[in-house]
């Protein structure tokens, strides 16, 4: 351990890049290349990492973003990609990294992160709680529109379609006032290519892009991206199927009249926020998984 060296920010250094990838995709099974390369992997994502031999053997990064809190814009730090080489565990690395980014991001409004269920003991210890989500839902009954809407599918692994999502997603109003997300386009393209390729609908009257799949009867909406605030009963006319009975949101939605019971959202990755600001929380909400690192 006395060998190993700190450092970060390194996006651009190829050989540690490489060595974080694989480290990601051993533990994970994801990778971020894909991301740097089209070049959405930017400042706002700062891995800590510790390194020996020029491989990163540790790592805990940092996605800097703003959260939209019943209205007010709150600095806040997303911790994720937590992970340790197999061979270097048990030596307290994580815990040097947690406390090396709690020093340097000690000012922001909130830290927060979704932890897996392996390490549910582990952050309580630098001060996070642990804090429960909802998930929404609605019933939903289909009234035809009047005319069929113009929607394009757009690819997510077309570049032209992806740096047409990143500049409006750029200029995005937050999905939500109660509790959203802003500055956090990047993350957004992370999912784009890397999770929902295939999901992703413009709506040319709206100029929305709505990202949804369909399971039997039930719509899963996990974002809606525009410049302007949207009616969301609006887009669902037109995105909602005959078939469909209910919908499920993926982030919390405003402005929706007649929803189900809330009920606890079911994750096995918890969130764990470590409120440095004591900023007042809605009493229900859902963070957007889009922006969920």
């Amino acid at each position: 351990m006395g060998n190993l060296t700190f450092i970060k920010d390194y996006k651009d250094h190829e050989q540690l890049r490489n060595s974080f990838n694989e480290l990601a995709l051993n533990t994970f099974g994801i990778e971020f290349e894909t991301w740097y390369q089209h070049g959405y992997w930017t400042e706002k994502y700062q891995p800590y990492s510790y390194i020996d031999n020029g491989k990163v053997v540790a790592n805990v990064s940092v996605n800097l973003l703003n959260l939209v809190i019943n209205g007010e814009l709150k600095q806040a730090v997303q911790i994720g990609t937590v992970m340790t080489h197999p061979d270097y565990r048990n030596k307290g690395l994580s815990r040097l990294l947690m406390d090396r980014v709690l020093e340097d991001f000690k000012s922001v409004d909130l830290i927060y992160l979704f932890a897996n269920q392996s390490v549910l003991d582990f952050y309580p210890k630098f001060g996070f709680q642990r804090v429960e989500e909802v998930e929404f839902a609605m019933a939903y009954s289909h009234n035809s529109p009047p005319n069929l809407p113009v929607i394009k599918k757009l690819d997510g692994r077309n570049s032209e379609d992806l740096a047409f999502i990143y500049s409006l997603a750029a200029d995005r109003v937050s999905g939500s006032r109660t509790f959203g997300t802003t500055s956090s386009e990047e993350l957004l393209m992370f999912y784009c290519m890397m999770v929902f390729s295939h999901d992703l609908y413009y709506l040319e009257e709206e100029k929305a892009l709505v990202i949804l799949q369909i399971e039997d009867d039930i719509l899963y909406l996990y974002d809606v991206v525009c410049r302007e605030k949207v009616n969301v009963h609006g887009i669902l006319s037109k995105i909602a199927g005959a078939n469909i009975n209910k919908v499920v949101f993926h982030f919390h939605p405003d402005d929706i009249a007649v929803m189900l019971p809330e009920q606890p959202h079911q994750t096995n990755n918890p969130l764990f926020i470590k409120n440095q600001t004591n900023i007042p929380l809605p009493a229900e909400f859902k963070h957007p998984i889009t922006s969920q690192a």
